[in-house]
């Protein structure tokens, strides 16, 4: 392994919140009662998750396609089976679905991706072109409508104007240009984490939730930017997605820093691992405990060992 992975960086010459989200989004609260059944559906081009209803009567299978109304217009999405206990998302997330997708729609869709193929060379051409600093990330024409999206990164603000004159002179049809973040280019494109496995946002998350360096201390985690950090720059997503678990095993838990009386001496809580169940404690005359959290109990606004 590699020393940089072994050794802490100094932490007080680094600058964490700019790997931060700029904005936060509010967490889900309340006690609405979702819709039954609730499908989970996905997006493929982008990886992105979405929950829908179907209309009554409409029985779906795994596996099936169907039509449903997304941000950028009428668009194929795969079902991934029902929803039993959805979580992290609002009311107005759900979408309901418009239609189960026929051989008519498979075929169009099929034929859409390799004229996807086709306008990304052209796209980049143009691009070229007109001289901007842009990079292309993935071209997708939606199968419910003539519509296509080009998404693409840049680190400045892009005048495309021009640009998206020339291809609606080519395609003839509407053009939408999104400028997209560093994290959505790693749900859209995917690879493989720190950990090996499939990034986190492209293969498992449902929406991108922001992540926030105060996840990372209440998981204990070393405020190193190199251990935090993800292939995108960011602060891995793993961390926001087991955070609520974190939350929920710390209220189980005692604080560190408090003090106890145990064995007939004043103990100190130096440690608490909620993955263990483990809780570190130092006393006064020296000692160093690991006592399992299941022997923590809270008595009149006080914890005690069992």
């Amino acid at each position: 392994m590699s020393d940089i992975f072994e050794n802490d960086i100094n932490e007080g010459n680094e600058d964490l919140s700019a790997l931060e989200d700029e904005s936060s989004e509010s967490r889900v609260t309340g006690t609405f009662v979702f819709p039954s059944p609730l499908y989970k559906l996905k997006l493929e081009y982008s990886c992105e998750g979405v929950y829908a209803t179907a209309p009554e009567g409409l029985e779906l299978s795994a596996g099936a396609h169907v039509i449903i109304p997304t941000r950028y217009g009428n668009d194929l999405a795969v079902n991934l089976g029902r929803s039993e206990s959805p979580v992290g998302i609002r009311p107005g997330d759900i979408v309901e679905i418009i239609r189960v997708a026929d051989a008519k729609d498979m075929h169009h869709a099929k034929d859409l991706q390799e004229r996807e193929k086709e306008a990304f060379r052209v796209f980049r051409e143009k691009v070229e072109h007109h001289k901007l600093d842009m990079k292309l990330i993935t071209v997708h024409f939606l199968v419910g409508e003539p519509k296509v999206l080009f998404f693409f990164s840049s680190d400045n603000r892009v005048d495309f104007r021009e640009l998206v004159k020339d291809l609606v002179s080519i395609f003839k049809m509407r053009i939408e240009l999104r400028q997209i973040g560093v994290r959505d280019e790693s749900r859209i494109t995917g690879g493989l984490g720190v950990c090996g496995r499939p990034f986190c946002c492209h293969s498992i998350s449902d929406k991108l939730r922001s992540v926030s360096i105060r996840m990372a201390k209440d998981q204990n985690l070393s405020l190193n930017s190199m251990k935090i950090s993800g292939q995108c720059g960011r602060l891995l997503c793993c961390l926001s997605y087991e955070y609520d678990w974190y939350e929920e095993a710390r209220k189980k838990l005692p604080n560190e820093g408090i003090k106890l009386v145990y064995d007939g001496t004043s103990f100190r809580v130096t440690e608490v691992n909620p993955l263990s169940s483990m809780v570190k404690m130092q006393g006064e005359d020296g000692r160093v405990l690991d006592v399992n959290a299941k022997r923590f109990v809270r008595e009149g606004g006080r914890w005690k060992i069992l």
